[in-house]
C-alpha cells in the first residue's frame, strides 16, 4: 500500500515508518524540517518536506495514497501567544480538506484518552475537536481514531523536580491508577490498523501498563538510584502555580491541571475503562526506566 505518515520521525513516526517499510509498503513521511530528509530516506521511505498549515501541500502529498496517518505535532507550551485549541482545530480542518480533496478513503488518526469528552479534559479538548472535524467527512472515508493513554516519556518532565526536591509532586497519581503507554506500542497498533480492513468510524485505545503513581515512583526510583522516591499529591492550585513559575503559558498550564485532575478523579479514563485493549503493549515501565535513568544521570 501507499501510506502517508505525518509527524516526521518523532517518537511514534520513526518506529511506525520502520515497521511499515519492513512490511513492504511504500511509505511517504511528511516533515517540516529539510534536515530530516536524509534520515527518512535512509529508512527506505520517501520524504515530503512542507508545512501541515499548507493545505495545497497536503493535498498534493496525499494524492494517490491508500492510507493517511494523521497527527497534530506537539507545540511549544512555553509560547505565551500560543492558542493551543485553535492550533488543533486548524490542523484538523486542514487534514479534513486535504483528505476530501485528494480522495483518501482510509485514515488512521492519532487522538488520545479522554477524546470522548466535550469538557473537563483540559488541553485534550483539542484532540476531541479533531476527531469531531474528521468524523464529518463523507461516510466512504473510513476513520480509526487511535487513543493512547499517558505517554511514558511525559515522565521526563519530572527529572528536574526529582533532582531539586527529591520527589514527584503533582495533582494526579499517588495511589490512583495511571494507564501508561510506550510510543513503540502505539506505532504497532497504528501499523495493525493500517492493514486491517474497515469501513466506517471506530476508535482503539492503546496502553502498555497500568500502575499507580506510587508504583511508578518505585520503579523510576530503583532505576535512578533513589529507592525512596515518592509520588506526592499537590493541590490543583499548587500544580498550576508550579507550571506558571517555570514559564509555561498560563492558559495551557490551566488546561494541563484540569487534565491531570480529570485523570485523578476518574473522568478522563471512564471510556477507556469500558473499552480497554484486549492486550496491553509489550513495552513496560521497567524498560522505559532504563532510558529515564540515562536522561536523569
Amino acid at each position: 500500500m501507499k501510506i502517508i505518515v505525518t509527524g516526521s520521525l518523532g517518537h511514534i513516526g520513526k518506529p511506525l515508518t520502520k515497521e511499515l517499510v519492513q512490511k513492504g509498503h511504500q511509505v511517504t513521511v511528511v516533515s517540516s524540517k529539510p534536515e530530516k530528509q536524509k534520515e527518512i530516506e535512509e529508512l527506505g521511505a520517501k520524504a515530503k518536506i512542507g508545512s501541515l498549515e499548507d493545505v495545497e501541500f497536503l493535498i498534493k502529498t496525499f494524492e494517490g495514497a491508500d492510507v493517511v496517518y494523521t497527527m497534530v505535532p506537539p507545540n511549544n507550551y512555553f509560547n505565551q501567544d500560543l492558542d493551543l485549541l485553535a492550533y488543533y482545530r486548524q490542523l484538523g480542518i486542514n487534514y479534513s480538506k486535504a483528505i476530501q480533496t485528494s480522495g483518501i478513503k482510509k485514515v488512521i488518526n492519532l487522538s488520545t484518552i479522554g477524546a470522548h469528552l466535550e469538557k473537563g479534559s483540559g488541553i485534550l479538548i483539542g484532540a476531541h475537536n479533531v476527531e469531531k472535524i474528521l468524523n464529518e467527512l463523507p461516510e466512504e472515508v473510513s476513520i480509526t481514531h487511535i487513543r493512547p493513554t499517558s505517554f511514558f516519556y511525559n515522565l521526563y518532565s519530572y527529572v528536574d523536580m526529582i533532582k531539586n526536591i527529591g520527589m514527584i509532586a503533582t495533582n494526579y497519581g499517588a495511589d490512583r491508577i495511571i494507564p501508561w503507554v510506550s510510543p513503540m506500542d502505539i506505532a504497532s497498533a497504528i501499523a495493525d490498523e493500517i492493514e486491517t480492513p474497515f469501513v466506517g468510524r471506530k476508535f482503539r485505545y492503546v496502553a502498555s501498563e497500568e500502575l499507580t503513581g506510587n508504583e511508578t515512583a518505585i520503579i523510576l526510583g530503583e532505576a535512578i538510584g533513589k529507592p525512596d522516591l515518592k509520588w506526592v499529591i499537590t493541590t490543583d492550585e499548587e500544580t498550576l502555580n508550579g507550571l506558571i513559575s517555570i514559564g509555561m503559558n498560563p492558559k495551557i498550564s490551566a488546561g494541563l491541571v484540569e487534565m491531570y485532575a480529570s485523570l485523578y478523579g476518574g473522568l478522563l479514563a471512564e471510556d477507556y475503562n469500558k473499552h480497554k485493549p484486549e492486550l496491553m503493549g509489550k513495552v513496560k515501565l521497567k524498560d522505559f526506566a532504563k532510558e529515564f535513568a540515562t536522561a536523569f544521570n
